[in-house]
């Protein structure tokens, strides 16, 4: 977990007391708190997709607005195109290992919450215990 991220998105005593406390303040600030433990797990993808979207609207401006100017020397603008070559596949790679961490970041939250669900499920299916008629007379 990062600095950032100092709250999860869930039902815990920190995350109801902010938003009773911006219930209190201002209730659009406890609305939000709300809706942040209810939807905030959604938030994540939704970052990543918004900031590749614009990473590569801003990088394809870049390019267009500022052509490479040749500085004359062959052997600079050469190794110049290399090595933006080399860290653009560096910047390919890194990105698809962070599409990598988030689908196994994903795939961890599944299975825990199927763990839960499961246990959940056996602890419910569970017989209840049943008293003895006879014991509850000689009482």
């Amino acid at each position: 977990m990062t600095q950032s991220a100092m709250l999860r998105p869930a039902w815990t005593p920190a995350t109801i007391a902010l938003m009773v406390l911006g219930f209190i303040a201002y209730w659009p600030l406890g609305l939000a708190m709300l809706a942040y433990i209810l939807w905030g797990d959604r938030l994540g993808n939704f970052k990543n997709e918004v900031n590749r979207a614009t990473d590569s609207m801003f990088s394809n401006c870049r390019r267009s607005s500022r052509p490479v100017h040749s500085t004359g020397n062959v052997a600079f603008d050469d190794w110049r195109t290399k090595e933006l070559e080399r860290l653009a596949e560096e910047r390919r790679k890194l990105d698809a290992m962070r599409d990598e961490f988030d689908d196994y970041m994903r795939e961890l939250r599944r299975a825990k919450d199927q763990e839960e669900f499961d246990r959940f499920m056996s602890h419910r299916n569970r017989p209840a215990p049943t008293t003895d008629v006879s014991d509850l007379n000689n009482s």
